[in-house]
């Protein structure tokens, strides 16, 4: 059972997410402020925080930021809170080292499927540190791929399609499961994301993207790796 921690002073929202969370098979603990997040970090190790910006005491940011100083706890997924909207707030936090970020007010089922999903992308990978498929080379470790001995550049969004695809060669994935897994929730927008990402994905690791020799297109469905 993963333990998540909400880090928030409104009383009400502590108890709407132990509601939501709990219902979903999650272990909940509870802190009101900067300080206590990070005693109850420090002493039960959740495996993911919901962290609040606006905190008495500490801001959400500067909690974070003393998490990533901290080896043990630089890796534990932050998922952060906050009732404004400006683009700073939202940068800042990314710089700082938060994974996701969501802006009050906010659907709880909507953070659970945020939750979920960065819960299993840290989930340690059965196939170690490298996928091999055919020429293309994916360091887990490193966030590096490579084609035919190159080194190429990827966008976060680019790696980690290409890694849910190879991860299980054959595999047809839909849009829609492509969206919740790689973006983490229920995308606002169509799935025309997807086919945007693939198509820049395609221009850097194909030959010839008209005619790839990885990325196979599944018309009206979706897409897969040739295995």
């Amino acid at each position: 059972m993963a333990v998540i921690l909400v880090v928030d002073d409104d009383e009400l929202i502590q108890e709407l997410l132990k509601f939501n969370l709990e219902k979903e098979g999650y272990q909940v603990l509870m802190a009101s402020d900067g300080p206590e997040a990070l005693r109850v970090i420090k002493e039960k190790l959740p495996d993911l925080v919901v962290l609040d910006i606006m905190l008495p005491g500490m801001s959400g940011l500067e909690v974070c930021n003393q998490l990533r100083r901290v080896p043990k706890l630089a890796d534990l997924p932050v998922i952060m809170l906050t009732a404004k909207g400006e683009e700073i707030d939202k940068v800042l936090g990314l710089e700082i080292g938060a994974d996701d970020y969501i802006t009050k007010p906010f659907s709880p089922r909507e953070l659970v499927a945020r939750i979920r999903a960065r819960l299993r992308r840290n989930k340690p990978s059965e196939e170690g540190a490298d996928i091999v498929r055919q020429d293309l080379r994916i360091d887990l470790e490193r966030f590096r791929v490579s084609v035919r001995g190159e080194y190429i550049e990827l966008t976060p969004k680019e790696f980690e399609l290409l890694r849910v695809l190879a991860t299980h060669p054959g595999k047809v994935y839909t849009r829609d499961e492509l969206l919740e897994r790689i973006w983490g929730y229920e995308y606002a927008g169509d799935t025309r994301t997807v086919d945007v990402h693939v198509r820049h994905l395609r221009q850097k690791i194909e030959k010839d993207p008209s005619d790839p020799d990885y990325i196979e297109t599944l018309r009206g469905i979706g897409y897969r790796l040739k295995g």
